[in-house]
C-alpha cells in the first residue's frame, strides 16, 4: 500500500467549483430577497 502523504491532493478545481456555488447561491438570494420586497411594497 503506497504511503499516504497529507496535503498533497490538488484542490484547485474544487475550490473553484465551490467558490462558483457561493457565488450563484448568494446572486440567487439576493434576487429572491428583491422579489420579497417588491412584493411587499406592491401587494401591500
Amino acid at each position: 500500500m503506497a504511503e499516504h502523504k497529507h496535503g498533497e491532493m490538488d484542490t484547485t478545481e474544487q475550490e473553484k467549483t465551490f467558490e462558483g456555488f457561493v457565488n450563484f447561491t448568494i446572486k440567487t438570494v439576493i434576487v429572491i430577497l428583491v422579489a420579497v420586497v417588491l412584493l411587499a411594497i406592491f401587494n401591500g
